[in-house]
């Protein structure tokens, strides 16, 4: 009975412990502090591969769950820049200017790779990596966390805009987590 109890004991820790490898903190400025938000831009996801007819989807997915997830979460009001900033070479002098601009605390530059999970020619799903880094108004990089939907979720069914919005949602999470956690954001 108690080698039972311990084995369903581990098997639950196990499981538990599995949605915890799909997010990542990657890069944490703890110099740079962040104002009090109280509005956010962001702008298209970097997608990965470069298809064109993945774009739109794609950006309406991640849209879509940033929006929700700022108005269930926080009180920030979001705004959605209609272009794509390369993520992996930033423009700090847009950036300034974007939060000049549109009155913004903070900018949110994301990034989709898309990856297909299968056995050869037979493949079960898409699965993503988001990746989200966030920059103040001043344009210094602050934090970039990442949310693996294989890793996190090992959900092998749905489809890959599903799978857009929940790794959306798990990298903002764990973002929200970490500024908390290290006291990055100021009262004034």
């Amino acid at each position: 009975m108690k080698k039972n109890i311990l084995f369903i004991g581990l098997v639950a820790l196990s499981v538990a412990s599995c949605a915890a490898l799909g997010n990542k903190l990657k890069y944490l400025n703890k110099a740079a502090h962040i104002k009090k938000v109280t509005k956010a831009v962001f702008f298209n996801p970097d997608v990965f591969p470069d298809i064109p007819e993945i774009h739109r989807p794609t950006d309406m997915a991640f849209s879509s769950a940033a929006s929700n997830f700022a108005k269930e979460n926080t009180r920030i009001q979001v705004v959605n820049i209609n272009t794509t900033m390369s993520f992996d070479s930033i423009d700090v002098n847009y950036i300034k200017e974007i939060c000049q601009n549109n009155d913004a605390q903070v900018v949110l530059v994301p990034k989709v790779k898309y990856f297909k999970v299968g056995i050869g020619k037979y493949v079960f799903s898409n699965q993503v990596v988001v990746s989200v880094k966030l920059y103040n108004a001043n344009g210094d990089f602050v934090i970039e966390t990442s949310y693996d939907t294989y890793k996190g979720n090992a959900r092998l069914l749905g489809t890959a805009e599903n799978s857009v919005k929940i790794g959306t949602e798990g990298a903002l999470r764990k973002m929200l987590k970490e500024i908390k956690h290290h006291k990055l954001n100021t009262p004034y």
